[in-house]
């Protein structure tokens, strides 16, 4: 014991010697084994990971971080127990508001593009906790409804870093109280493990007198292991994501039913049988136009009811995680498009993985009632991204999250919100049915680059789009602003009026926004193509004089929407 403390009391003296980079080692690898005990509230794991160097110099130290409701145990490299310190480390990446850090001696430093396999063992308990929720003002009713997270006798979800890091990390501290913190450290993290392979066996210790277990769910791809006789429920699942992508490694564990439809699965409690079965409806009412959309589900979908009926939904993958509750069926049809498209449309790419889910839901809703109420379900985004590109803005340009374009962002309100708005400008100026080719003809493992669809979209439309991608995809330009700057109408012939827009953007990214032009009894409507910093005019012809001009029908997100009515002076 003695001689450990001397080596700890060193360890900690050649930290403080050589500053740590938390965020120097990629955790390339996990393949863990973990056990969950419900009634202890339990967590116990046991397994490897991976860690390259992936910055400029050698690293004799490295940050291993789990929530600070558990507790390393071990730690060993090639066989050989390592050398660590344990320190509380206060961050909002767990619901905790704190983790438990082991800063680890390595025996042997890690050059530059060097790896080492660590063998860990770590457990604890994971109660319901919303400690870091709590501490900036959410009162604790709301805020147990949004970090649900815990290990318990009847019901247990855990939904991984940004939650519950019930499995080894390292980063810098993310903080909720401070803007952007928390969202900026987990997105480098979602970038730096993006090509990771994880394996996580999840195991739920059972007794030979036990007539049923609960059953593991997890949001990878699940192989599950010996199921009991007669039952689906089964006491282990191997929990597969290769590559990680930008999910966070999660689970549920509890006794559920079942209702399978041929495109989702249905996880629900027993009382609640009538509203899976109206989700299944709803399932069943949006399959066909997820299939015209984007063909057939490569896998199925997984709906997971959570015991909390206030509790806020979650989604990772093709998995939803949510109350059941007796919802509008319009609202349920809505939600089950994102699932389905998700299962049946993939890309290695954020923007569009996430970003044709949310479209998929406006142009359902535009299906469902009228492209107004769809422009009213994708303007439910705009806030957020106008505050995401004002904040982003304000930054210096060197910071290191300075650069936010669609096709590198970690940030949410970009690859979903952002995203979705691109989606939509593509459809509006391509047309359904090509977009619907574009999307048809697009090849996952095939988009190594990305130029990969703009070139689809170009070959599909005939049509150049190097400037459009250039705002939107590859750089982040902001959003555009436009106004009218000038009408003039004059008679034409048939007593017809030919009315000449100027329209001005002030923004830098360019974008064909709609123009439409009241008059009495009626308005006509038609597009224009204005770059940033530019002008654009456009010609319409109506059969009235105009009394009014509105420059985008909302379908393009803008920095300010306050300038885009002209009134026409009365003649």
């Amino acid at each position: 014991m003695k001689g450990w403390l001397t080596s700890s009391v060193v360890l900690v003296a050649a930290i403080h010697c050589f500053s740590l980079d938390r965020e120097a080692f990629t955790f390339t690898k996990y393949d863990l084994n973990v056990q969950v005990e419900p009634e202890q509230q339990r967590l116990a794991a046991r397994g490897t990971v991976t860690l390259r160097n992936d910055s400029s110099a050698a690293q004799k130290n490295a940050a291993l971080q789990i929530s600070s409701s558990l507790t390393w145990r071990s730690i060993q490299r090639e066989g050989k127990p390592l050398q660590f310190v344990i320190q509380p480390y206060v961050s909002d990446i767990d619901h905790t508001g704190e983790l438990s850090e082991a800063i680890v001696g390595l025996s042997k430093e890690v050059a530059p593009g060097g790896s080492v396999e660590l063998t860990v063992a770590y457990e604890g308990v994971i109660l319901l906790d919303a400690a870091r929720l709590t501490r900036i003002g959410l009162p604790k009713e709301m805020a147990i409804h949004s970090d649900w997270d815990q290990i318990g006798k009847d019901f247990t979800a855990l939904r991984g870093v940004g939650y519950v890091v019930w499995y080894p990390v390292a980063m810098e501290v993310g903080n909720l109280s401070e803007g952007d913190s928390l969202f900026e450290v987990l997105g480098r993290w979602k970038n730096r493990e993006r090509d990771s392979a994880v394996r996580i066996g999840l195991e739920y210790p059972t007794l030979p007198s036990e007539a049923t277990s609960p059953t593991i769910l997890c949001n990878g791809k699940q192989q599950q292991g010996v199921a009991q006789e007669g039952s689906r429920k089964f006491p282990r699942a191997d929990c597969l994501y290769e590559p990680l992508g930008f999910a966070a490694p999660s689970f549920v564990l509890a006794e559920y039913e079942f209702l399978d439809r041929p495109t989702v699965d249905f996880a629900y409690r027993p009382e609640h049988k009538a509203n899976a079965h109206r989700f299944a409806q709803a399932a069943d009412a949006v399959t066909p136009f997820v299939k015209e959309w984007f063909g057939a589900p490569r896998e199925k979908a997984r709906v997971v009811e959570l015991f909390d009926p206030g509790a806020s939904p979650f989604e990772s993958g093709a998995m939803l995680l949510t109350p059941l509750n007796d919802t509008d069926p319009k609202l349920l049809e809505i939600a089950l498009v994102h699932e389905l498209t998700h299962a049946a449309f993939s890309s290695p790419r954020p923007w569009i993985f996430e970003g044709v889910a949310h479209f998929a839901q406006a142009a359902y809703r535009e299906q469902q009632a009228s492209r107004a109420a769809a422009l009213d379900l994708l303007g439910l985004h705009r806030a957020a991204i106008v505050a995401a590109e004002k904040a982003m803005a304000e930054r210096p340009k060197s910071a290191p999250a300075s650069d936010q374009s669609l096709s590198n962002t970690a940030i949410d309100e970009y690859y979903r919100s952002k995203a979705a708005y691109v989606w939509w400008m593509l459809r509006d100026m391509v047309g359904e049915e090509t977009l619907k080719k574009v999307l048809a003809g697009y090849q996952s493992e095939q988009d190594r680059d990305p130029a990969y669809l703009q070139r689809l979209t170009e070959a599909q439309s005939k049509r150049d789009f190097q400037w459009f991608f250039d705002d939107w995809v590859y750089h982040d330009r902001g959003l555009p602003d436009f106004r009218v700057e000038s009408a003039y109408a004059r008679k034409a012939v048939q007593e017809n009026y030919l009315v000449t827009v100027t329209v001005e953007n002030l923004g830098a990214a360019g974008a064909e926004v709609p123009v439409t032009i009241a008059f009495d009894g009626g308005e006509t409507k038609d597009r224009v193509e204005v770059r940033g910093k530019s002008k654009g005019v456009i010609r319409i012809t109506t059969p009235r004089p105009p009394v009014r001009i509105v420059v985008n029908d909302g379908s393009v997100p803008e920095s300010d929407i306050t300038n885009n009515v002209f009134q026409v002076p009365a003649k």
